[in-house]
C-alpha cells in the first residue's frame, strides 16, 4: 500500500508540474498575443492618422509650397515597413509632380510678363524721346518745371519695368561706355522718388566696366529707393565708397527701421541670386527690389549684403564690386578734371539740367531760394542715363540679350 500511494503522489505531482508548465505558457502566449494585437492596433492607427495628415496637410503643404511635408503623428510605428515606403514613393511622385508643375507656370508666368515689360518698356523709350523734344522746344521755365518732373516719373516707370524684366530672365537693354563709381550712384539716383534725400560724400578715382554699369545702376536703383521709402522723409540716405584690397564696396546706410533676424534671412536668400525667384511668392504688392538685385549680382558677378549695422538704426546695403568689374575713370569724366557745375533750381524747385551735366547733383548744392533760369539747354540729369545721350545708347531688349549671352 504503501508503494502504491507513493506512486500515486508521484503522478499527482507530475501531473500538477505538467499542468502548471501548460499554463504559464499559455498565459505568456497570451500576453505575447495581447502585446501584437496592441501593435497591429497602433500601426493600424499610425496608419490611418499618415493618410489623414498626408491628405489634408501633406499635400496641401507641397502644392502651396515647395519640399516635404512635415511628419505625421506616431510615424515611426511604421518605419521599416512597406506601408511607410510607399507612402514615401506617393509622397515623393507627388512632390515632384507639384514642383514640375510650379516650374511650368513660372516660366509660363516670366514669359508672358517679360514680353508685356518689353512693350511698356519701348513705350517709355519712345516717351523719353518725346520728352527730350519738347525740352528742347520749350524754354518757359513753368513748362520746364513741369516736363522735369514728367521726365523724372518716366524715369521711375522705366526702372520699375527694368527691374520687373530682368527679374523674368530678360536683360537689363541697355550698353554704356565706362562710367565713374560717382556717375554710377547719381544715375541710381535719378531713378527714384526721393533723390533728393541721396547724400554721395566722396568721390572715388575708379569706374566701372562698361558691360557692368547698368546693371549695378539698377541693384543701386533698387537698394536706394528701398532705403528712402522705408525711412522718415525728414531722414537722408548716404552712400559711401569702401576700397578693399581687391574691389570697391558702395555702402548704403539709411535711418529707417532695422530689420529683424526672419527678414535678414530672406533678404539674404534673394540676394545670393543663386536659386530661382518664383514670383508667386514676391508678396502683394510684388516686393522686386532685393530679388532683381540678387539676380543682376548673380548675373554679372559682383554681390549685395545687408544688415541692421547702420550707424543711425536703420539698414546698411553693402554693393562690393570685386576687381574685375572696375577700370580707371576715362581722363575726360575724371572728378579733379572736370568737377560738374553745380545746376540752380527751376521755378518748380526741380534741378535745371545741362547737356554736359548726366546726373542729378545733391540736394545740398540747390540753394533754396536759387532763381529759375531760362535756357534752351537740353535737361539732362534725371533723364539722361535713361536715354544715355552721353555714356551709352539705347538697344532692343532682343539684341542686348544676343551680346550678352555671346
Amino acid at each position: 500500500m504503501e508503494h502504491l500511494s507513493l506512486l500515486a503522489f508521484l503522478c499527482a505531482s507530475i501531473a500538477f508540474f505538467a499542468v502548471s508548465l501548460v499554463l504559464v505558457r499559455q498565459r505568456r502566449l497570451t500576453a505575447r498575443l495581447e502585446e501584437e494585437g496592441a501593435l497591429l492596433s497602433a500601426q493600424l492607427t499610425a496608419r490611418d492618422q499618415a493618410l489623414r495628415h498626408l491628405v489634408t496637410i501633406g499635400l496641401p503643404q507641397m502644392t502651396a509650397s515647395s519640399g516635404r511635408p512635415s511628419a505625421a503623428p506616431q510615424r515611426g510605428l511604421l518605419q521599416h515597413t512597406d506601408f511607410a515606403r510607399d507612402l514615401d514613393a506617393v509622397t515623393d511622385l507627388f512632390a515632384a509632380a507639384a514642383e514640375e508643375v510650379r516650374a511650368r507656370a513660372d516660366q509660363s508666368a516670366k514669359a508672358t510678363l517679360r514680353a508685356m515689360m518689353r512693350t511698356v518698356q519701348s513705350l517709355a523709350n519712345e516717351q523719353q524721346v518725346v520728352i527730350t523734344q519738347m525740352q528742347e522746344r520749350h524754354d518757359d521755365p513753368d513748362v520746364l518745371a513741369d516736363l522735369l518732373r514728367i521726365d523724372h516719373m518716366n524715369a521711375q516707370l522705366g526702372r520699375r519695368v527694368q527691374a520687373a524684366a530682368v527679374l523674368c530672365g530678360s536683360w537689363p537693354g541697355l550698353q554704356r561706355q565706362a562710367s565713374s563709381l560717382s556717375d554710377v550712384v547719381r544715375g541710381a539716383t535719378s531713378r527714384i522718388r526721393d533723390y533728393l534725400r541721396i547724400k554721395i560724400y566722396s568721390e572715388p578715382n575708379t569706374a566701372v566696366v562698361s558691360r557692368a554699369v547698368e546693371p549695378v545702376v539698377l541693384a543701386v536703383a533698387e537698394l536706394l529707393d528701398n532705403a528712402a521709402r522705408h525711412s522718415q522723409p525728414s531722414t537722408s540716405v548716404e552712400v559711401n565708397f569702401q576700397p578693399t584690397h581687391n574691389g570697391m564696396a558702395i555702402m548704403i546706410d539709411d535711418a529707417g527701421v532695422a530689420m529683424d533676424a526672419e527678414e535678414l534671412k530672406r533678404a539674404s536668400a534673394l540676394l545670393d541670386g543663386r536659386q530661382s525667384v518664383d514670383i508667386h511668392r514676391l508678396g502683394d504688392p510684388p516686393q522686386v527690389g532685393f530679388a532683381t538685385t540678387g539676380v543682376l549680382a548673380s548675373r554679372y558677378g559682383f554681390r549685395v549684403s545687408v544688415d541692421s549695422r547702420s550707424p543711425y538704426g536703420g539698414v546698411r546695403a553693402v554693393v562690393f564690386l570685386p576687381s574685375e568689374l572696375l577700370t580707371t575713370v576715362p581722363a575726360d569724366e575724371s572728378p579733379a578734371e572736370a568737377p560738374a557745375p553745380a545746376p540752380v533750381l527751376t521755378s518748380g524747385g526741380l534741378p535745371r539740367r545741362h547737356r554736359q551735366a548726366d546726373e542729378p547733383a545733391r540736394s545740398q548744392d540747390f540753394p533754396a531760394s536759387a532763381p529759375a533760369q531760362p535756357s534752351r539747354h537740353k535737361a539732362a540729369g534725371l533723364g539722361a542715363w535713361q536715354r544715355g545721350t552721353r555714356s551709352g545708347r539705347a538697344v532692343s531688349p532682343s539684341a542686348s540679350e544676343e551680346k550678352d549671352q555671346r
